[in-house]
């Protein structure tokens, strides 16, 4: 019967510490935002800290760690501990990064553990109106009919707006020229004022623009029309076939995190998107919450950093 007993209260002292690495998280979690507060990233990061920390049961503490095109911040969480207490809050700088940085101090598919995205944002190509053109196959023809003659604006070599006029050129074999700026307010400012023909950018810089007539819009670049702008046709519908370009968002924690821990962030990420709080305050930003497993994020952030590589290798654009 002793004996019994004293294996019975083995047992239990066994199973104790075991229970208690089964809790989590016991304190608050951590969420890199590798960009300075105030931006697309940051607002959306917020809102998706907000949607976790109430279903986790504990705070979620917004860490701004930007620079270096959000290198700096992504190496943090990349040699953080992988307990589920420091986690990276990206975007598709990480698709781009992997490309555009020759020395990077990380492997992103090697030291990150993609855990699910959390929002996709479409993009929009807008022109002068002056342009003789209504419509997007009708601007190809123009650009190809009159090689160089044309520009198109970014917010600096190696932006999401710059690689994304990049893959239209090399998907319509158009040649029009490359203005960067250093942000998209003076790119917008300057295709206002006609000195610049053609540019592709957020929703929230163009769209009033566009309700005013003071540019044209001629496409969404995700592969779905945006409920912002119904009327508004996909560029493959204008006729690039498979183009696809969104600023997506996502969380990743550090490689060889349990999968106990990416299961259950998993999860409350998934619960946390479906609060109509969360979705509504998403959606005022202009993005779409999306989700998928940790095996389909991961998936996706490799074939994006392959789409995004030879978009880069192409244009032989290098981080500034």
């Amino acid at each position: 019967m002793l004996r019994h007993a004293l294996i019975a209260f083995s047992a239990l002292l066994a199973a104790a510490p075991a229970a208690q690495a089964q809790k989590y998280p016991e304190r608050p979690v951590r969420l890199v935002v590798p960009f300075a507060p105030g931006g697309g990233t940051d607002i959306i990061g917020r809102i998706v800290g907000q949607g976790l920390a109430e279903v986790l049961g504990q705070p979620v503490i917004i860490d701004n760690r930007g620079g270096a095109g959000s290198t700096l911040g992504t190496e943090i969480v990349a040699r953080a501990p992988n307990d589920g207490y420091t986690l990276l809050f990206g975007n598709i700088s990480l698709a781009f990064n992997a490309t555009l940085y020759t020395k990077l101090r990380y492997d992103t598919l090697r030291d990150l553990a993609p855990i699910s995205l959390s929002a996709v944002q479409p993009n929009i190509l807008v022109i002068h109106p002056g342009l003789p053109a209504k419509n997007l196959r009708e601007f190809i023809e123009l650009a190809r009919a009159n090689p160089g003659k044309y520009n198109y604006a970014s917010a600096g070599t190696g932006s999401g707006t710059h690689l994304a006029a990049e893959l239209l050129k090399l998907q319509t074999k158009i040649n029009i020229v490359h203005v960067p700026y250093k942000g998209t307010g003076p790119a917008l400012t300057d295709l206002l004022g006609g000195q610049i023909s053609m540019m592709v950018s957020t929703f929230a810089s163009a769209l009033p623009h566009v309700r005013s007539g003071r540019m044209r819009a001629l496409g969404v670049t995700t592969t779905k029309r945006s409920p912002a702008t119904p009327d508004v046709p996909t560029l493959i519908e204008g006729g690039v076939a498979g183009y696809d370009y969104s600023t997506w968002y996502g969380l990743l924690a550090p490689a060889n995190t349990a999968r106990r821990l990416i299961d259950e962030l998993n999860a409350a990420n998934r619960k946390g998107l479906s609060r109509e709080d969360i979705r509504q305050k998403l959606e005022s930003q202009g993005v779409d919450p999306s989700l998928n497993t940790p095996a389909e994020f991961a998936a996706y952030l490799k074939s994006e950093i392959e789409k995004w590589g030879k978009v880069v290798k192409a244009t032989g654009a290098k981080a500034e």
